[in-house]
């Protein structure tokens, strides 16, 4: 009978993943301070910096977080003058979040943190896209796969 090999700690991809998701929050932490923003709010920035208003509907879609989870970061963020939410006109059951000019200020003091990212890396720009690529790709086949088996 043939033993079958059983990958160590580090021959498992959810260890390394987890473990260097850890690190960059790790690094992201003291620059988010600064700007006084959670890591979950920087991203809803992120996505408003660029598209400006959008739905929480959109955003938990963007994101892949839950409205249970967005909705209350999403106060706190609007009574800290970042964004406003107003029902649409339309269909009132839709939340539309819009970043305000206090929230768009930030953009420019958040340069830094994709800089600090590359410079911690140790890698090219070029590989560090590969890379974020590649996670990309694993991210929509393992969720591709829970949709199919769930």
């Amino acid at each position: 009978m043939r033993e079958t090999s059983r990958p160590n700690l580090e021959g498992h991809i959810c260890f390394s993943l987890y473990a260097c998701s850890r690190a960059i929050f790790r690094m992201y932490r003291p620059l988010l301070d600064e700007l006084d923003l959670t890591y979950p709010q920087y991203l809803v920035l992120l996505v408003l910096w660029d598209r400006h208003e959008l739905s929480i509907k959109e955003i938990s879609e963007i994101l892949s977080l839950d409205s249970g989870t967005l909705t209350p970061m999403l106060k706190r963020m609007e009574s800290a003058g970042l964004i406003t939410r107003t029902r649409h006109q339309s269909d009132e059951r839709v939340v539309l979040v819009r970043i305000t000019d206090k929230g768009m200020a930030l953009q420019d003091k958040a340069v830094c943190i994709p800089e600090a990212m590359l410079a911690a890396s140790g890698m090219k720009p070029e590989e560090l896209r590969l890379l974020n690529q590649a996670i990309q790709k694993l991210m929509s086949h393992v969720e591709r796969s829970q949709l199919q088996n769930g």
